[in-house]
C-alpha cells in the first residue's frame, strides 16, 4: 500500500544527514511521500509549489519560523515533527491559534547532556581538576594530593528539574549521595517521588559539593546566578553549567573564581558564545571550558532522527505522541 500523506524536510541542510541518518530517512520514506530534497527555511519560502502539498513538516536545527506567511504556504499542514530540542524560536501566535500539534525530540537531546553532566559530577566529587594540577605540579603520585567530597554522603545540587535535570537525578540514583534542588515549578510531592530535597537558591549554592545548572534561558533566569551565590560555595566545590551562559552573571563569576581558586567551574556554555579571544575564562586555571559539546554531537544526533521516525509511526497509527508540546507552553513560547 502506497503512503497517503506527504512530508517535507525544512531545516539546515548541513545538519539533515546528522539528525536523519540514512536508515531513518529510508524508513520515513516508506511511510510518507517525501516532497523534494531537504530545504533551508529561506529556500522553502521560495517553493510554495512544494509546501502546498505537504501534510507533515519534518524539521531540526534552523527550522522555519511558523508565522502567517509560512503557514499560508502549507494549507494542508497536520503536524510538525522536530528532530532537536527547543521549538521556541519557531513558534508564533499564528501557529498556536491553529492548534496544529508540534512534537519535539527535546527529551532525546537531553540524554547526552545528562550523561556529560553526570560524568563531571563524579569528577567534581573526586576533586579531579585540583588533583590533576597538584600531581603535575609536585611531580608525585602519592595519594591524596587534595581532599575530596567523594561519592558517599556528599551533596549534589541541581538547578532546575526539567527534562535534563530529571535525567541527571536518575543517574545519581546509582550513587550514595544526597540530592538537593531549586526549581520553583516543582511541587513537594514531585520532589518526594524523586527523592530530592527542595531548597532555596541560596541554600543550593551554600550546601552543594557539586552543583549542576540546567535552568532554561528566559527573562526570569537571565543573570539569576550572581557572584554572591558562587562565593558562598563550599571549599573545593565544583560548579557545572550545561544550560545557557546567560543564566550566570559572567563578570561576577570571573571575579569570584579569581579569588576562590579552590572552586572548579566546568563551563560548556558562556555568554556571549563563543567568548572573545581575550575572555579571562581562558586564563583561569580552575575553569574547564568545553565548546558547547554536552548536547547531541556527531552520531548522537541520529538518536533524534530515530525518535522522529518512531513519533511519525505513532502519529500515522493514531497512537498518543510522546514529545507533544503542551498548548499552554506554546503560548508562552510564542
Amino acid at each position: 500500500m502506497l503512503p497517503s500523506l506527504n512530508a517535507v524536510y525544512v531545516m539546515d541542510p548541513a545538519d539533515w544527514s546528522k539528525i536523519y541518518a540514512q536508515e531513518e530517512r529510508e524508513a520515513i520514506a516508506r511511510k510518507v511521500n517525501i516532497l523534494g530534497p531537504v530545504m533551508s527555511s529561506q529556500e522553502a519560502l521560495l517553493r510554495p509549489d512544494v509546501l502546498r502539498d505537504a501534510d507533515i513538516l519534518l524539521s531540526g536545527w534552523a527550522g522555519p519560523r511558523l508565522d502567517e506567511r509560512f503557514l499560508s504556504m502549507m494549507p494542508r499542514l497536520r503536524i510538525v515533527l522536530y528532530g532537536a530540542g527547543a521549538v521556541n524560536y519557531m513558534v508564533t501566535p499564528e501557529f498556536s491559534r491553529r492548534n496544529i500539534p508540534i512534537s519535539t525530540a527535546n527529551h532525546i537531546n537531553a540524554i547526552p547532556v545528562a550523561e556529560f553532566s553526570f560524568a563531571h559530577i563524579i569528577l567534581g566529587l573526586k576533586s579531579f581538576r585540583r588533583n590533576v594540577q597538584e600531581t603535575l605540579r609536585q611531580r608525585t603520585f602519592i595519594l591524596p594530593q587534595v581532599k575530596c567530597a567523594g561519592g558517599f554522603r556528599s551533596t549534589v545540587g541541581l538547578l532546575s528539574l526539567g527534562a535534563i535535570g530529571r535525567l541527571v537525578r536518575k543517574r545519581l540514583l546509582s550513587m550514595d549521595v544526597n540530592v538537593i534542588a531549586f526549581d520553583p515549578f516543582v511541587t513537594e510531592l514531585e520532589a518526594a517521588k524523586m527523592d530530592v530535597t527542595m531548597v532555596s537558591l541560596d541554600e543550593l549554592f551554600a550546601k552543594s559539593d557539586v552543583l549542576s545548572i540546567h535552568a532554561p534561558m528566559s527573562e526570569s533566569t537571565r543573570g539569576l546566578i550572581t557572584g554572591r551565590h558562587i562565593a558562598s560555595m563550599k571549599f573545593g566545590s565544583t560548579l557545572i553549567n550545561t544550560a545557557r551562559g546567560g543564566v550566570i552573571r559572567q563578570d561576577d563569576m570571573i571575579e569570584v573564581l579569581k579569588q576562590r581558586t579552590d572552586i572548579s567551574a566546568v563551563l560548556d556554555v558562556v555568554d556571549p558564545e563563543p567568548p572573545a579571544p581575550d575572555c579571562e575564562l581562558f586564563d583561569l586555571p580552575n575553569v574547564c571550558l568545553t565548546p558547547h559539546i554536552a548536547g547531541s554531537l556527531d552520531k548522537e544526533c541520529s538518536r533524534m532522527g530515530q525518535w522522529v521516525l518512531q513519533e511519525l509511526t505513532r502519529f500515522l497509527s493514531g497512537k498518543p505522541l510522546q514529545g507533544l508540546v503542551a498548548p499552554e507552553l506554546l503560548l508562552i513560547a510564542a
